[in-house]
Order: C-alpha cells, then structure tokens, then sequence
C-alpha cells in the first residue's frame, strides 16, 4: 500500500509516508497510485491548489493583527496580546494549511511523469508551473512566519519523520527561489479569461514579495521589474471601485482568488456583519484604528501635524483621496444611510428610502456601535446588504500597485535612486488624486529627498495604498517597528455622555487636538487620553519574540528534533 499511510500532525505530518509490500491500490477510483496520467486527471488535481482557504485561512484577518485595526475595547487576538504559543489557532493553522498544499505539490511532481506519453510537453510544464509556483508561495509564508522549517520535496516515512528537525532559513531561500524561477519558465503570461489561474506575472511578483521580506534588495528589484515589463498590468483609474464584488477581472489584479455566492465561497460572514454599519444591519465592530486615519497626509503633502490644511474636527478634509476610500466621512452616505457616528445626532437619513431613523451607529442610541467613531469603506457597498449579507468579493493576494512599491522600496534600500523610483511611487500615489496619472500638478508628486527620506516615504505609502489588505503585519515585522507601534493603546471615544459634555459641546469632536506624527510616521494620542478628551481601549502588546511565530505544539510533541523559536 504505497503512500497510503499518513499519520496527521497538524498539517506538516500530511507530506509523511510509508510504504509495505501489499499492493491494494482501487483501479476504478483516482487515488495518488493510478491517477495523474491524463489531463482531466492533472487538472483536477491542479484544481486543489486554487481553494481559497489554503491562501485565506486565517491570514485574510491579518489586519486585526495591525495598528490599523480595532475591535470595540479588546484586540481580539492572541498576537495583540502578546501571548502567542504553540496551541494558537492561527499557528497551528497556518502551518497546516501550508503544508497540506506542500503535500499535495509534491506528490504531484512525482507523478506526473505517468502522463507524459499522453500530453504535449508545454502542457506538463504549464501543470509544472502550477505546482512550483504554490509550494514556492507556501514555503515562502512559512519562513516569513516561522523562520527555520522542515524541507520535504518528497514523500518520507513515518520513522524519518519523527527525527525531522527545521533547516536553517539560509538555505531554504534559495529553493524557494529555485521553484520560483521554474514556475517563471513554464507558466503562460495570461490564461485569456481564466484570471484566477497562476501567471508568469504572478510567480515574478510573489518571489518579489518574498525576497523583499528576506531583505533581499536586488532579487527583489528584478523580480518586480521583470513583472514590470510584461507590461500587461496597469492601475485601474479608480482606486475605490478595484476592491468592489462588482469589479472582477482587471488588468490591476495579479494573483486573486475569485469568491462567489453562487458557488459558496464568500466572504466570511463575520466580517460582513462586523464591518457593516449598525444602521445596514451590520455590527460596525470591525473598524478602522485611528491610528490609520492620523496616517494619511494632506493634500500639500505633509503630514497632519505639519500641515496647516488640517483640522482635527474636520480631519477629513484636505486629505490624500485615499483616505476617503478606504473610511467612511461623517457626514457622507454609506450602504444607504448618513454615516455620522457624533453621540448628539439621534436621527440619521436612509437615503433609500429618504425616511429619517434612530441612529444606531451613534453609541448613545446603541451601546455598541463603532468605539471610536470610523468603519471601513474600502471594499464595502450596499450590495454588502444584500444576498443575506453574503458578498464575494475577489481575494486580492497581489496587485500592481504593491508590484510598484516593491520596486520602488528595493531600489531605494539598494540606494539607487532614479527616475523608475520616483516615477512607481507617483504612478501610485497619482492614480488616487487623478485618473491622469501623468498630470504631476493635481497631487504632491514625490522628488529625489535622498534614501532616508525616501524610506520613510515609501513605507508611509505602502500602509495607505494597501490598507486592509493583509499586508501591514509583515510590513511592521520586517521592517522591525512591530515592537513600537504594537506596544501602545488603541484610541476610543468616551462615553457618550461624557463625550458630549468634554468634547462635543466644546466645539471639538471628534479629535480635541491634532496628535504628533513621530519619523515613522506614527500618531501619538497620548495627550489627548492624559487630559481625559478621550478614552483608552484595549493595550496592545507586542514582545520581542513574536517577531517569529513557535512552533505548533502537536508538532513538536510528535517530532521533538523540531524545537522551537527563542522565547517560547
């Protein structure tokens, strides 16, 4: 019975194998033994590489990791807490996913060989390139999270993998970029309508992202320009319209996972809920973090605390357009409702049905609307409201947009600064103030200000661009500001009645004051909580160690040669 016996640990355990002499493989069903010898048959195993849920689960609730997220008074989460260990469901559930993937990947590769005799040789490698392409993204996540891990290419017994034990993170790099580069040579630069499949596009951008990760200034600068030079990406003109269910195929979108109501794979309806209005029906739970609306610059380039455009009791006027998209405006519609969250507003407009209501996002008329005010735009409309609250909108993993800012990140810390650096970051950061992405006047274009500056520009860039995207936390781990700006509380309005006497009767809602922007470009309230103007919710916390995730602890019971990462 080949291959048959596999023994269960927590997903690194499924590439494990052993073999006795029986031979008692079923003929008439597909089973790793007869199948993979036609193209049906490599297409429905290819297939397994695209469920959302070995790319979504759990890292699509990433941002509730971040400093741009709160939920009511808690953090929600073990890695806010700082208590992170090995029985965490994120640990262990990352690790599992990855490695099932990694399972199937390889046993794959070494079967498909069955069926070259019956398919043309760029089809096997186009199977091929599928194949490297998912075990190079996985075990890139697994040593962005985990640091040194086990290396299987191949199926093992059971008896060595019980004395498996990690290699080093050095010497893994390169075989991720090896299945990379493999996956650059065989798959097609585009599937015609088939968007969803991986792409030439999509392997250059992802080893991007992973070299980026590792500091790898100059893999990551070629990779991200060769994604470049296919020159079949583009950014979409309207930045808030590319994350909406409405909008599927587009030249912006890289490597998504497309979601639909009709086939059940839908956004978490957790996340629908919470990060609805209470007004819609939702829970307005999930919620921007003030942090992240003290993070966008005004219109004449600067930072609030510099800029005399600001007004902390208009702080969203005169701001980078993204902001607006990304959270909703007091005062502006929202999935068929006045959004305004102020606790002396007790009656808002439907705008459907233009019939004033009872405010239910305002906390005096219910206790637990928004703590501090804001809700995500972003992505969301009213068709959020519909479909019994189901949406499907794409799982976006990567898009140009971060393919740009990659390049432009890499060239800087190589401090080779040119043209193609400033130009990446303008093209961003121009599509939001303008469809005329050439027009350097409408919006404040970025100038040579040397590798320092710079820096700090394009990490600034990178959180407002990809906000609720997924990809602050290892933003803030690699750039190694997790430990500052995860060590501080997060903000809240106080109570309703105690906020409407202390600040909404004093002219200041919803910020008393404008909070300081340190060089990291990273908001300070504190002043504002010690003069008791607002309210302090939960303390996020963040130690030393957890800048690497431990080891699952199953895993570590059943194979001790793994060990763990210091400090757990």
């Amino acid at each position: 019975m080949k291959h048959n016996i596999i023994t269960i640990m927590a997903g690194l355990s499924l590439t494990f194998a052993s073999c006795t002499d029986m031979d008692i493989v079923p003929k008439a069903q597909g089973n790793s033994e007869s199948w993979y010898t036609t193209e049906t048959e490599l297409q429905m195993a290819v297939n397994e590489f695209y469920i959302l849920g070995y790319w979504a689960t759990p890292l699509q609730s990433s941002e509730q990791w971040t400093d741009n997220f709160t939920y009511r008074n808690t953090n929600r989460c073990a890695i806010l807490d700082g208590t992170m260990q090995g029985q965490q469901y994120e640990v262990y559930t990352l690790w599992q996913q990855d490695y099932k993937l990694i399972a199937r990947a390889n046993t794959l590769l070494e079967s498909i060989d069955r069926a070259k005799d019956n398919l043309a040789e760029d089809k096997i490698h186009q199977f091929e390139g599928e194949v490297y392409f998912a075990r190079a993204c996985k075990y890139a996540e697994l040593i962005s999270y985990y640091g040194d891990v086990p290396y299987l290419d191949k199926y093992i017994t059971i008896e060595e993998s019980l004395k498996l034990g990690r290699k080093p993170k050095a010497e893994l790099i390169p075989l991720v970029y090896d299945d990379f580069d493999k996956a650059i040579e065989y798959l097609p630069t585009s599937y015609g309508k088939e968007a969803e499949h991986f792409t030439k596009g999509a392997a250059y951008a992802m080893k991007a992202r992973f070299a980026l990760y590792m500091g790898d200034w100059k893999v990551a600068a070629e990779s991200a320009k060769a994604c470049m030079d296919l020159n079949i990406y583009s950014l979409e003109p309207d930045y808030g319209k590319l994350f909406l269910q409405s909008t599927k195929t587009n030249p912006e979108k890289i490597f998504v996972l497309p979601r639909s109501i009709a086939n059940d794979v839908i956004v978490d309806s957790w996340i629908v809920k919470n990060s609805l209005p209470r007004n819609a029906g939702g829970y307005g739970s999930c919620c921007p973090s003030w942090d992240l609306l003290a993070a966008y610059l005004c219109t004449d380039g600067l930072p609030i605390d510099e800029s005399s455009l600001f007004n902390p009791q208009e702080p969203f006027k005169n701001r980078d357009p993204r902001c607006t998209a990304t959270i909703v405006e007091y005062g502006t519609e929202h999935c068929g409702f006045i959004y305004d969250p102020n606790p002396t507003v007790m009656k808002v407009m439907n705008t459907t049905t233009g019939v004033e209501q009872a405010n239910q996002d305002n906390r005096k008329v219910n206790q637990y609307a928004s703590y501090n005010g804001l809700i995500w735009k972003k992505g969301i409309d009213i068709s959020w409201t519909e479909n019994g609250k189901e949406a499907e909108n794409d799982y976006i993993i990567m898009r140009y947009a971060d393919v740009l800012l990659m390049y432009a990140e890499a060239k800087i810390e190589l401090n080779e600064i040119d043209d193609t650096v400033l130009e990446a970051i303008n093209r961003v950061r121009a599509r939001a103030y303008s469809t005329d992405f050439t027009n350097t006047g409408s919006y404040p274009s970025v100038k040579d200000e040397g590798q320092e500056k710079l820096r700090k520009i394009v990490r600034l860039e990178r959180r407002v661009e990809l906000a609720n995207e997924g990809l602050r936390y290892m933003d803030l781990i690699r750039w190694k500001l997790a430990e500052k700006a995860l060590n501080r509380p997060n903000y809240i309005n106080l109570q309703p009645d105690e906020c409407i006497e202390k600040v909404v009767n004093r002219g200041l809602w919803p910020w008393p004051e404008t909070p300081d922007i340190d060089e990291d470009g990273l908001a300070d309230f504190s002043k504002m909580a010690d003069d008791g103007l607002i309210g302090i919710g939960a303390q996020r916390v963040f130690p030393e160690r957890q800048y690497l995730w431990p080891i699952p602890t199953h895993d570590n019971e059943l194979c001790p040669e793994l060990g763990n990462n210091p400090g757990y």
